[in-house]
């Protein structure tokens, strides 16, 4: 029971956030650094999670995931709510004649320095909940339903061309120069982030292309899954323009902006200065991998990260460790905010980054990487990293 209920931590995290939100004043952004000492301390606490459980009712945990999008839609509604001019469909006076808390006097109270505590934990939620989740489920081509909650989760991110990308690109080309979402050694992750986003909707939308091209499709039509998904995110939008306004609006297109940035670091920090031969299947090896527990159970085991891109159609429940694997830094949030702050990200990696060219890379490989230490600025930095 324990297996399946250790997944549930999630909504704990989620619930956080929520009362959070709606508590206003200083309790957004509180509930922002509680949440990441959370996983920061309990990954550090708690130790690696190296167990494979099986599961005899794995329905349980899919619809467990299908149940992120309402609660993500209660959340996000919460923080435009936050900011409305009015009480939409009286849902304060409401809290409070259930709860005794005055929210509205809350929110009224409510600064813009504390509101931004508030965009940010927002905009790691939807990177958890929607982003995370939404990568999960788009893996399931073959369930539409599955795909239907999953790419409703990327909408509010602005990113369900991931659903594209990642699924038929990224997991084709990683570790190698055509993979946008592949970070070369020495790059800085604010200039990742960038360079990812605009290069995988390109991809995204070539990919399709080629798709409806080969269905006999045209490409400027409502056929096109990346159009569908930009008005997918419009739709949201308006909803959150209709619920609080301009402001409103602002404030969700600044959540979910956040959400797509937090991706692409994790995307910079998953296979960071890693290369592959592309002639060659994709092994554990060309992942950074992590087994932390508390980011494993509450990130339902996107940590094993080796396994799922050696073997992109296992669910996660069914993922294993892989003990051999290169390791990150630590746990992902951990990971995350150490990669964004360069200096010491490129203190601690570039040594793993060195140990992978020794340990890991194949006599093929081993060209490559005498390539991409080649790279402007890179050889400078690698020899300096060596002394």
């Amino acid at each position: 029971m324990f297996d399946y209920l250790k997944y549930l931590l999630f909504y704990v995290v989620a619930a956080v956030a929520v009362v959070g939100i709606f508590a206003g004043g200083m309790w957004m952004p509180l509930s922002f650094a509680a949440i990441l000492g959370y996983y920061m301390i309990g990954d550090a606490i708690l130790g690696d999670d190296t167990s494979t459980p099986k599961y005899r009712f794995p329905g349980l945990l899919t619809f467990q995931l299908w149940m992120t999008l309402p609660i993500l839609s209660v959340l996000v509604f919460a923080m435009v709510w936050s900011v409305s001019p009015t009480d939409f469909e009286g849902v304060g006076q409401w809290i409070q004649s259930v709860t005794g808390y005055d929210v509205l006097a809350a929110r009224d109270a409510t600064t813009w320095a504390q509101r931004t505590g508030g965009i940010a934990l927002t905009g790691l939620m939807i990177a958890v909940m929607g982003t995370l989740v939404g990568h999960e489920l788009t893996h399931r081509t073959w369930d539409p339903i599955s795909m239907f909650f999953g790419r409703w989760n990327l909408a509010y991110s602005f990113d369900t061309s991931f659903a594209i990308e990642h699924v038929y690109g990224h997991h084709r080309y990683v570790s190698t120069v055509n993979d946008p979402a592949t970070a070369p050694r020495g790059r800085n992750v604010y200039f990742h982030v960038i360079a990812s986003t605009i290069k995988g909707n390109i991809s995204a939308w070539n990919l399709e292309k080629q798709r409806l091209r080969r269905v006999g499709k045209g490409v400027l039509s409502l056929g096109n899954a990346v159009i569908r998904g930009y008005l997918m995110s419009a739709v949201l939008v308006a909803a959150a323009y209709y619920i609080g306004g301009m402001t409103g609006a602002l404030v969700f297109t600044a959540s979910g902006l956040w959400a797509k940035a937090i991706l692409e670091i994790v995307n910079y920090m998953e296979h960071y200065g890693m290369v592959r031969n592309p002639d060659l299947p994709v092994q554990p090896r060309h992942s950074w991998n992590t087994t932390k527990r508390i980011s494993s159970w509450t990130m339902f085991n996107l940590t094993r990260h080796s396994h799922h891109h050696a073997h992109g159609e296992v669910p996660f429940q069914d993922l294993t460790p892989m003990p051999d694997a290169p390791k990150m830094i630590g746990g992902y949030i951990t990971t995350i905010l150490v990669a964004m702050c360069p200096p010491l990200w490129h203190k601690l990696m570039t040594p793993k980054v060195l140990e992978w060219d020794r340990v890991y890379a194949s006599p093929e490989e081993k060209e490559l990487v005498k390539r991409a230490n080649a790279a402007s600025g890179v050889r400078a930095f690698m020899n300096s990293a060596r002394t």
